[in-house]
């Protein structure tokens, strides 16, 4: 294993953890059959630890994605 693989997977459990960390935003399929959740225009907005949760959560995924294409074009 090399230096950039550790690299990679690090990444890729931070991503796993902060996605663990999020809340659910929406009650899902259930919620549909059943008629829960009827106020769909209603406005939430993230504040918070949630709001810092989700963009690290989508920065490292830019960083995920980048490593991938990097990390194939060494390969290959």
């Amino acid at each position: 294993m090399k230096w950039y693989d550790i690299l990679f997977l690090i990444v890729a459990l931070i991503i796993i953890i902060l996605s663990l960390l999020q809340g659910g935003k929406s009650e899902g399929a259930s919620g549909a059959i059943t008629g829960g959740g009827m106020n769909i225009f209603v406005k939430t907005k993230e504040r918070g630890s949630e709001k810092v949760i989700t963009w690290l959560t989508f920065g490292f995924g830019i960083v995920f994605m980048f490593l991938a294409i990097l990390f194939s074009v060494m390969q290959g």
